[in-house]
């Protein structure tokens, strides 16, 4: 994937061996088994070792570094390569992913191209609701995100340092270690600080990666003093090479670095680099400098640019999860077609045009002329986009074609659609659009009273008088986040206090949460801060999930119970709503692919025969009701009820469906309190 500098009389063969290493085990990993191997922590410290070398044979042999040599002679071997796989999967995925997928592909496209994609990714990554998202086909620019600001930094520092050697009367290679091993300290310290405290964020931080490559760059600087014996070279290359394989096979990559585990696979490396090349027909450096795997290296970056669009593509037309063996060889051969096709298009054929006429000018516009038609096309896509979905909208203004849940009418005691006099489903456009569904969200979100997974911290939103004659509390997850809506209309109507505090993930339960097969501290706080809120409040009533249902089941933890019994002591009483059933389907996607009407899945995918809390013998202060029968008539949950889309992803509800509950909220909510 790193781009090394131009070969020169430094160069190392078995480098680019492991390069093809490394691209092969984050290929395989990433199409076989779904996981992440450290082939990636690989990439950022060669990409440190090998640019200190070059910045620091510039500032030995000419004592200063040509910046604009520097970064144009990047530009012209990092952005055409990139730039072509950009626009490959922006085709692909008009041709193949679905509308609602596209402005965040867009906007992720851009990020690459500009080289902030990871701290795009870093946002997305700490929002509970855009993990639901589907994988994205660029989101493998992150690490290209990194080294690109990396290379921005770094002959920056090394210049500084420079300065500073002068001044001090002292070596340049000498005060350029000094301000490596500062880097390295100081990024390595927060890298361990914050991958403990939000390992989500910190997988994508720049600055808690910073310390990869400043460790390949000290290894630059001090390797040529390195002197061992050829028999512990021998074993520091296999072992090196052993532990690099092995790390994505033992260690959970994407839930633990870049902490100190990250140790691991640069350690790796640096054993290998060590090793050096020996020559001897038993090292390891024989197979990395083998021709094959020299010539793969070589392909390593295209490799990297293509193989997760191409694996995210067939993902998605395969409804897969995991590519699986045979689908998985097609990823693979697909993708190094596509790396040869460009590597011989791109740097065989156009920027070898400069080969002769090589000056930053020419480069910087070589990689302009890539660059700016990508970003620009993007651009105006984006822009078609919004200006379809205002048109859409306008179409769509006319409420009485959007009954939602009141389009299901009861009849002898069950509940089925009310199909006679309603338009149907292709009348009129769906409302909300699917492809800005996941931002139709209500103003609980809006006002930041839905908290996110990394936060442990309550926010409170209150509305309505303080001295109303009552006052109702909405807490829980973010499953009961989304009857918000329907609630503050009911509340507004009847002029109570609405107080309600949300956070993902997290229910409103004394059972220990887990996450990710560790404890959820964040949850636990956010708990503990609720009750004292509402010891402190004593509200009249609290609404609360009633159940959990998953397609491993539907029931009532014991912890939703001693929950509620702890309210009772405060004597407040209990308000259930049975969890909604899940999909089997994302919905919005879904209904792009249309028709609406085949998108459905049974209740019975994720909800018990009876209700679980029906079933319980649960104390007098808590009453519980069920709206599915809203939600899924019939048993069956369709995408779009009344021309209303239901949920945006497989399992949080629309806002706009949600305000189209607010009767049979309001007829539930008033029998279970008796206000």
């Amino acid at each position: 994937m790193s781009v090394a500098p131009e070969a020169g009389p430094r160069h190392r063969p078995e480098i680019e061996g492991l390069r093809a290493v490394a691209v092969l085990l984050v290929i395989a990993y990433h199409v076989w088994f779904g996981r992440v191997s450290g082939g990636v922590d690989v990439f950022l410290l060669l990409t440190g070792f090998l640019v200190t070398g070059s910045l620091l044979r510039s500032l030995e042999r000419d004592g200063r570094i040509s910046f604009t040599a520097f970064w144009s002679r990047l530009a012209r071997r990092l952005v055409p390569a990139a730039a072509v796989a950009l626009a490959g999967t922006l085709a692909a995925t008009y041709l193949f992913l679905p509308p609602s997928r596209r402005p965040g592909v867009l906007e992720e496209v851009r990020a690459a191209a500009l080289y902030h994609e990871n701290w795009v990714l870093a946002q997305k990554a700490v929002d509970y609701l855009a993990r639901e998202e589907a994988l994205s086909p660029v989101q493998h620019f992150w690490s290209l995100s990194v080294q690109g600001q990396f290379y921005l930094l770094w002959p920056l520092l090394l210049a500084s340092a420079a300065l500073v050697a002068a001044r001090l009367g002292t070596t340049v290679r000498r005060a350029a270690l000094t301000a490596v091993a500062a880097v390295f300290t100081v990024s390595f310290a927060y890298s361990v600080w914050i991958t403990g405290s939000d390992q989500a964020w910190a997988y994508f931080d720049t600055g808690a990666r910073l310390w990869e490559p400043a460790l390949g760059a000290a290894l630059a600087l001090v390797v040529h003093r390195i002197g061992l014996p050829v028999r512990l070279r021998l074993f520091l290359g296999w072992a090196g090479l052993a532990g690099l394989v092995l790390c994505g096979a033992l260690v959970p990559v994407s839930t633990m670095f870049p902490g100190w585990i990250a140790l691991w696979p640069a350690g790796a490396a640096v054993l290998v680099v060590v090793a050096g090349t020996t020559g001897h027909r038993l090292a390891a450096d024989r197979l990395l400098t083998w021709r094959p795997l020299t010539w793969l290296g070589g392909l390593s970056y295209g490799l990297y640019l293509w193989h997760w669009p191409v694996l995210v593509i067939h993902l998605h037309t395969t409804e897969r999860t995991v590519a699986g063996l045979h689908g998985g060889a097609a990823v693979v051969a697909v993708s190094f077609v596509l790396a040869w096709l460009s590597h011989r298009v791109v740097d065989g054929g156009v920027t070898r045009m400069l080969r002769d006429r090589r000056t930053p000018a020419r480069s910087l516009v070589l990689a302009a002329s890539f660059l700016v038609p990508l970003v620009a096309a993007s651009l105006v896509w984006s822009d078609q986009i919004v200006r379809e979905y205002q048109h859409r909208t306008e179409l769509a203004t006319e409420e009485a074609n959007y009954p939602g849940a009141l389009s299901i009418a009861r009849a002898e005691g069950e509940a089925v659609p009310a199909r006679d006099g309603a338009p149907t489903e292709q009348d009129v456009p769906v409302r909300p659009d699917p492809v800005v569904a996941e931002d139709d969200l209500s103003d609980h979100h809006d006002q930041g009273c839905h908290v996110n997974l990394e936060e442990s911290e309550v926010v409170v939103c209150d509305e309505g008088a303080e001295d109303a004659e009552h006052t109702l509390a909405l807490v829980g997850a973010s499953r009961v986040a989304h009857w918000y809506p329907a609630v503050q209309e009911v509340a507004e109507e009847h002029g109570w206090r609405l107080v309600s505090f949300t956070k993902s993930g997290c229910q409103f339960s004394t059972d220990t949460p887990m996450r990710e097969g560790e404890v959820f501290t964040e949850c636990e706080e956010w708990n503990a801060e609720a009750m004292e809120i509402l010891a402190d409040l004593r509200p009249d009533a609290v609404l609360t999930s009633s159940t959990t249902a998953n397609p491993s089941g539907e029931r009532l933890p014991d912890g939703f119970v001693e929950r509620w019994e702890e309210l009772g002591t405060l004597d407040v009483e209990v308000i259930g709503v049975r969890d909604l059933p899940r999909r089997d389907y994302r919905s919005a996607e879904c209904v792009e692919r249309g028709p609406a009407g085949e998108c459905t899945s049974p209740a019975a995918y994720s909800h018990a025969g009876i209700d679980p809390a029906q079933d319980r013998d649960l104390p007098g202060h808590v009453t519980t009701f069920d709206l599915t029968e809203y939600v899924c008539p019939g048993g069956n949950c369709d995408a779009v009820v009344g021309n209303v889309l239901v949920f945006w992803d497989h399992s949080h509800m629309t806002a706009t469906y949600a305000r189209t509950l607010v009767p049979m909220m309001e007829e539930a909510l008033l029998e279970a309190t008796g206000w």
